[in-house]
Protein backbone atom coordinates (compact mmCIF):
# COMPACT_ATOMS: atom_id res chain seq x y z
CA UNK A 1 0.00 0.00 0.00
CA UNK A 2 1.57 3.25 -0.82
CA UNK A 3 0.73 7.14 -0.25
CA UNK A 4 -2.71 6.40 1.41
CA UNK A 5 -2.98 7.11 4.85
CA UNK A 6 -5.71 5.46 6.87
CA UNK A 7 -5.95 5.07 10.74
CA UNK A 8 -7.79 2.16 12.46
CA UNK A 9 -8.76 1.13 15.82
CA UNK A 10 -6.59 -1.90 17.72
CA UNK A 11 -6.18 -3.37 20.71
CA UNK A 12 -2.43 -4.85 21.73
CA UNK A 13 -2.87 -8.75 21.26
CA UNK A 14 0.49 -9.96 21.97
CA UNK A 15 3.51 -8.28 23.92
CA UNK A 16 7.43 -10.24 24.02
CA UNK A 17 10.55 -9.36 24.50
CA UNK A 18 13.08 -10.46 21.69
CA UNK A 19 16.17 -9.21 22.75
CA UNK A 20 17.74 -7.66 25.74
CA UNK A 21 16.34 -4.08 24.42
CA UNK A 22 13.18 -4.86 22.01
CA UNK A 23 9.91 -6.41 22.14
CA UNK A 24 7.49 -7.73 19.51
CA UNK A 25 4.32 -5.60 19.83
CA UNK A 26 1.08 -7.21 18.00
CA UNK A 27 -2.27 -5.13 17.73
CA UNK A 28 -5.66 -6.70 16.60
CA UNK A 29 -6.81 -4.84 14.05
CA UNK A 30 -10.38 -3.07 13.33
CA UNK A 31 -11.53 -4.48 10.12
CA UNK A 32 -9.88 -6.36 7.36
CA UNK A 33 -5.59 -5.77 7.10
CA UNK A 34 -4.75 -6.09 3.70
CA UNK A 35 -1.77 -7.73 2.54
CA UNK A 36 1.39 -5.50 2.87
CA UNK A 37 5.22 -6.46 1.80
CA UNK A 38 7.94 -6.19 3.85
CA UNK A 39 9.87 -2.93 4.52
CA UNK A 40 6.33 -1.34 5.26
CA UNK A 41 5.35 1.16 8.31
CA UNK A 42 2.66 2.01 10.01
CA UNK A 43 1.88 5.35 11.57
CA UNK A 44 1.09 4.85 15.85
CA UNK A 45 -0.61 7.43 17.72
CA UNK A 46 1.05 8.21 20.80
CA UNK A 47 1.18 10.33 23.77
CA UNK A 48 4.18 12.20 25.12
CA UNK A 49 4.23 14.64 27.77
CA UNK A 50 0.82 14.52 28.03
CA UNK A 51 1.02 15.33 24.08
CA UNK A 52 -0.61 13.39 21.27
CA UNK A 53 2.19 12.72 18.17
CA UNK A 54 2.76 10.16 15.74
CA UNK A 55 5.91 8.10 15.45
CA UNK A 56 6.36 5.54 12.57
CA UNK A 57 7.63 1.89 12.84
CA UNK A 58 8.13 -1.04 10.29
CA UNK A 59 5.62 -3.69 9.93
CA UNK A 60 6.67 -6.84 10.71
CA UNK A 61 4.97 -10.45 9.66
CA UNK A 62 2.17 -11.03 11.96
CA UNK A 63 -1.33 -13.12 11.87
CA UNK A 64 -4.01 -12.84 10.23
CA UNK A 65 -5.58 -10.10 11.00
CA UNK A 66 -3.18 -8.35 12.62
CA UNK A 67 -0.35 -5.43 12.58
CA UNK A 68 3.08 -6.15 14.57
CA UNK A 69 6.17 -4.29 14.92
CA UNK A 70 9.73 -4.89 16.77
CA UNK A 71 10.59 -1.64 19.32
CA UNK A 72 13.75 -0.46 20.59
CA UNK A 73 14.01 1.28 23.75
CA UNK A 74 16.02 4.05 23.21
CA UNK A 75 18.25 5.32 25.88
CA UNK A 76 17.43 9.36 24.57
CA UNK A 77 13.75 7.95 23.54
CA UNK A 78 12.06 10.77 22.15
CA UNK A 79 8.90 9.47 24.48
CA UNK A 80 8.06 6.87 21.39
CA UNK A 81 9.72 3.78 22.63
CA UNK A 82 9.02 4.61 26.20
CA UNK A 83 5.00 4.61 25.40
CA UNK A 84 5.22 1.64 23.06
CA UNK A 85 6.85 -0.25 25.96
CA UNK A 86 4.34 0.68 28.34
CA UNK A 87 1.19 -0.76 26.32
CA UNK A 88 -0.10 -3.28 28.13
CA UNK A 89 -2.18 -6.36 26.22
CA UNK A 90 -5.76 -5.28 25.70
CA UNK A 91 -4.93 -1.94 25.54
CA UNK A 92 -6.13 0.40 22.76
CA UNK A 93 -4.13 1.93 20.24
CA UNK A 94 -4.36 3.80 16.81
CA UNK A 95 -2.77 2.85 13.99
CA UNK A 96 -1.97 3.25 10.34
CA UNK A 97 -2.32 0.30 7.30
CA UNK A 98 0.94 0.17 6.35
CA UNK A 99 2.50 1.95 3.57
CA UNK A 100 6.02 1.32 2.08
CA UNK A 101 8.74 3.33 0.97
CA UNK A 102 10.99 0.17 1.19
CA UNK A 103 10.11 -2.08 -1.59
CA UNK A 104 11.90 -5.22 -2.76
CA UNK A 105 11.85 -5.14 -6.46
CA UNK A 106 11.45 -8.86 -6.89
CA UNK A 107 13.75 -8.79 -9.76
CA UNK A 108 17.23 -9.40 -8.95
CA UNK A 109 19.00 -13.28 -9.36
CA UNK A 110 20.99 -12.58 -6.04
CA UNK A 111 20.15 -10.16 -2.74
CA UNK A 112 22.76 -9.59 -0.17
CA UNK A 113 20.72 -8.00 2.84
CA UNK A 114 22.42 -6.25 5.61
CA UNK A 115 21.08 -4.91 9.14
CA UNK A 116 23.12 -3.13 11.54
CA UNK A 117 21.02 -3.18 15.18
CA UNK A 118 17.85 -2.56 14.98
CA UNK A 119 17.37 -2.19 11.55
CA UNK A 120 16.71 -5.59 11.46
CA UNK A 121 13.27 -4.87 11.05
CA UNK A 122 12.68 -4.78 7.75
CA UNK A 123 15.13 -6.69 6.70
CA UNK A 124 13.67 -9.64 8.69
CA UNK A 125 10.26 -9.81 6.47
CA UNK A 126 12.30 -9.09 3.70
CA UNK A 127 14.46 -12.40 4.61
CA UNK A 128 11.28 -14.50 5.18
CA UNK A 129 9.57 -13.56 1.95
CA UNK A 130 12.84 -14.16 -0.28
CA UNK A 131 13.37 -17.20 1.55
CA UNK A 132 9.74 -18.17 0.91
CA UNK A 133 10.00 -17.79 -2.98
CA UNK A 134 12.93 -19.53 -3.35
CA UNK A 135 15.15 -16.48 -4.07
CA UNK A 136 18.95 -16.23 -3.49
CA UNK A 137 20.21 -14.23 -0.68
CA UNK A 138 22.60 -13.91 1.87
CA UNK A 139 22.04 -11.81 5.08
CA UNK A 140 25.03 -10.03 6.81
CA UNK A 141 23.05 -8.45 10.78
CA UNK A 142 25.24 -7.00 12.86
CA UNK A 143 25.08 -5.83 15.92
CA UNK A 144 26.57 -4.49 19.25
CA UNK A 145 26.37 -7.54 21.39
CA UNK A 146 24.65 -11.44 20.63
CA UNK A 147 22.24 -10.74 23.08
CA UNK A 148 20.79 -7.75 21.06
CA UNK A 149 20.07 -9.38 17.97
CA UNK A 150 16.20 -9.72 17.68
CA UNK A 151 15.12 -12.29 15.67
CA UNK A 152 19.08 -14.13 15.05
CA UNK A 153 17.61 -17.56 16.23
CA UNK A 154 14.65 -17.66 13.99
CA UNK A 155 16.74 -16.66 11.08
CA UNK A 156 19.70 -19.30 11.74
CA UNK A 157 17.26 -21.65 11.65
CA UNK A 158 15.34 -20.38 8.13
CA UNK A 159 18.62 -20.01 6.03
CA UNK A 160 21.20 -21.51 8.09
CA UNK A 161 24.44 -20.68 6.08
CA UNK A 162 23.12 -17.74 4.54
CA UNK A 163 22.73 -16.26 7.83
CA UNK A 164 26.00 -14.59 8.94
CA UNK A 165 25.91 -12.56 12.24
CA UNK A 166 28.40 -10.10 13.14
CA UNK A 167 29.26 -9.61 17.31
CA UNK A 168 30.32 -6.18 17.60
CA UNK A 169 31.68 -6.65 21.37
CA UNK A 170 33.34 -9.57 20.16
CA UNK A 171 35.28 -7.54 17.48
CA UNK A 172 33.67 -9.21 14.78
CA UNK A 173 32.40 -6.03 12.18
CA UNK A 174 30.95 -6.43 8.69
CA UNK A 175 33.84 -6.47 5.77
CA UNK A 176 31.23 -4.24 3.26
CA UNK A 177 34.12 -4.50 0.68
CA UNK A 178 35.00 -8.08 0.39
CA UNK A 179 30.55 -8.51 0.31
CA UNK A 180 30.12 -6.59 -2.71
CA UNK A 181 32.67 -7.95 -4.36
CA UNK A 182 31.29 -11.48 -4.08
CA UNK A 183 28.31 -10.31 -5.58
CA UNK A 184 27.63 -11.31 -9.02
CA UNK A 185 26.98 -8.82 -11.41
CA UNK A 186 23.21 -7.97 -11.75
CA UNK A 187 22.90 -8.47 -7.30
CA UNK A 188 20.66 -5.87 -5.29
CA UNK A 189 21.73 -4.88 -1.73
CA UNK A 190 19.04 -3.76 0.39
CA UNK A 191 20.45 -2.24 3.90
CA UNK A 192 18.70 -0.85 7.18
CA UNK A 193 21.33 0.30 9.88
CA UNK A 194 22.96 3.45 11.97
CA UNK A 195 24.03 6.51 10.08
CA UNK A 196 27.68 5.18 9.96
CA UNK A 197 26.89 1.90 8.46
CA UNK A 198 24.60 3.24 5.77
CA UNK A 199 27.37 6.08 4.72
CA UNK A 200 30.06 3.32 4.45
CA UNK A 201 28.07 0.76 2.48
CA UNK A 202 27.81 3.71 0.00
CA UNK A 203 31.11 4.68 -0.39
CA UNK A 204 32.06 1.17 -0.88
CA UNK A 205 29.57 0.35 -3.19
CA UNK A 206 30.44 3.20 -5.46
CA UNK A 207 34.03 2.04 -5.02
CA UNK A 208 32.90 -1.09 -6.03
CA UNK A 209 31.76 0.08 -9.52
CA UNK A 210 28.02 -1.41 -8.97
CA UNK A 211 24.94 0.80 -10.52
CA UNK A 212 23.24 3.20 -7.22
CA UNK A 213 20.20 1.77 -8.53
CA UNK A 214 21.04 -1.54 -6.96
CA UNK A 215 21.45 -0.31 -3.46
CA UNK A 216 18.34 0.29 -1.65
CA UNK A 217 18.58 1.67 2.10
CA UNK A 218 16.51 2.78 4.96
CA UNK A 219 18.03 4.56 7.98
CA UNK A 220 16.71 5.20 11.17
CA UNK A 221 16.33 8.63 12.35
CA UNK A 222 17.83 8.34 15.92
CA UNK A 223 21.40 7.22 14.31
CA UNK A 224 23.77 9.75 14.19
CA UNK A 225 27.27 10.83 14.71
CA UNK A 226 27.02 12.25 17.94
CA UNK A 227 25.28 11.04 21.36
CA UNK A 228 21.93 13.82 21.58
CA UNK A 229 22.46 17.02 23.39
CA UNK A 230 20.71 19.89 24.26
CA UNK A 231 21.56 22.89 21.37
CA UNK A 232 19.63 26.05 20.72
CA UNK A 233 18.77 27.81 17.41
CA UNK A 234 17.65 31.68 17.03
CA UNK A 235 15.02 31.75 14.17
CA UNK A 236 15.71 34.35 11.84
CA UNK A 237 13.47 37.22 11.53
CA UNK A 238 11.51 35.90 14.30
CA UNK A 239 13.03 37.26 17.33
CA UNK A 240 12.77 33.59 18.76
CA UNK A 241 15.23 31.63 20.25
CA UNK A 242 14.28 27.70 20.10
CA UNK A 243 16.05 24.79 22.83
CA UNK A 244 15.89 21.35 22.05
CA UNK A 245 16.10 19.44 24.53
CA UNK A 246 18.24 15.84 24.06
CA UNK A 247 15.12 13.98 23.30
CA UNK A 248 13.56 16.26 21.06
CA UNK A 249 14.03 17.11 17.20
CA UNK A 250 14.63 20.37 16.34
CA UNK A 251 11.17 19.79 14.22
CA UNK A 252 9.45 19.03 17.65
CA UNK A 253 10.87 22.22 18.88
CA UNK A 254 10.12 24.84 16.46
CA UNK A 255 6.31 23.57 15.95
CA UNK A 256 6.44 23.24 19.90
CA UNK A 257 7.65 26.78 20.48
CA UNK A 258 4.60 28.02 17.63
CA UNK A 259 6.95 27.79 14.44
CA UNK A 260 5.12 26.80 11.52
CA UNK A 261 6.44 24.51 9.25
CA UNK A 262 6.18 21.72 6.00
CA UNK A 263 6.54 18.37 7.15
CA UNK A 264 5.68 14.63 6.24
CA UNK A 265 8.00 11.60 6.70
CA UNK A 266 9.80 12.29 9.87
CA UNK A 267 12.11 9.93 8.71
CA UNK A 268 14.70 12.51 6.83
CA UNK A 269 13.91 11.31 3.53
CA UNK A 270 11.35 13.56 1.96
CA UNK A 271 13.21 16.89 2.76
CA UNK A 272 10.43 19.12 3.43
CA UNK A 273 11.48 20.33 6.75
CA UNK A 274 14.92 21.28 5.51
CA UNK A 275 16.12 24.90 7.06
CA UNK A 276 19.21 26.59 6.04
CA UNK A 277 21.65 27.17 8.66
CA UNK A 278 23.19 30.68 8.52
CA UNK A 279 25.59 30.40 11.55
CA UNK A 280 26.70 27.40 13.80
CA UNK A 281 29.18 27.22 16.95
CA UNK A 282 29.09 22.88 16.51
CA UNK A 283 28.99 20.54 13.93
CA UNK A 284 25.59 19.43 12.19
CA UNK A 285 25.00 15.70 12.75
CA UNK A 286 23.12 14.99 9.94
CA UNK A 287 21.02 11.79 10.04
CA UNK A 288 18.93 12.30 6.59
CA UNK A 289 19.23 10.64 3.60
CA UNK A 290 17.66 13.52 1.64
CA UNK A 291 20.82 15.59 1.62
CA UNK A 292 23.21 14.51 -0.76
CA UNK A 293 26.84 13.84 0.51
CA UNK A 294 28.25 17.15 -1.41
CA UNK A 295 25.31 18.99 0.95
CA UNK A 296 25.90 17.71 3.87
CA UNK A 297 29.40 17.90 3.50
CA UNK A 298 28.56 22.32 2.88
CA UNK A 299 26.64 22.37 6.13
CA UNK A 300 24.33 25.13 4.70
CA UNK A 301 20.76 22.68 5.23
CA UNK A 302 19.54 20.48 7.62
CA UNK A 303 16.46 18.35 8.13
CA UNK A 304 14.92 19.43 10.65
CA UNK A 305 12.77 15.84 11.59
CA UNK A 306 16.00 14.06 11.95
CA UNK A 307 18.99 16.47 12.03
CA UNK A 308 20.40 18.21 14.99
CA UNK A 309 23.25 20.18 16.14
CA UNK A 310 26.21 18.08 18.42
CA UNK A 311 25.58 20.75 20.51
CA UNK A 312 25.85 25.02 21.32
CA UNK A 313 23.96 27.26 19.31
CA UNK A 314 22.36 28.00 15.42
CA UNK A 315 21.30 30.55 13.36
CA UNK A 316 18.45 28.70 11.15
CA UNK A 317 16.41 30.38 8.39
CA UNK A 318 12.82 28.76 7.50
CA UNK A 319 12.60 31.27 4.59
CA UNK A 320 9.74 31.11 3.30
CA UNK A 321 7.20 30.21 6.19
CA UNK A 322 5.78 33.05 7.85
Amino acid sequence: MRNRVEWRDATVAEIREIAEDVRYIAFAVTGAVPRFDPGAHSNFRVEINGQPANRTYTTIPAPPGQIAVAVKLHPQSRGGSRFMWALQPGQPVRLTLPENRFELSWRAPHYLLLAGGIGITPIYGMARALAARGASLRLVYAARSRALMAFADELQALLGDRLVLRDNAAGQHVDLAAEFAALPPDAECYLCGPIGMLEAAKSAWVAAGRPISRLRYEVFGDSGLFAEKPFVVDVLNRDISVPVRSDQTLLEALLGAGVDMIYDCQRGECGLCAVKVLERDAEIDHRDVFLSPDEKAENHRMCACVSRLSAGRATIDIGYRT
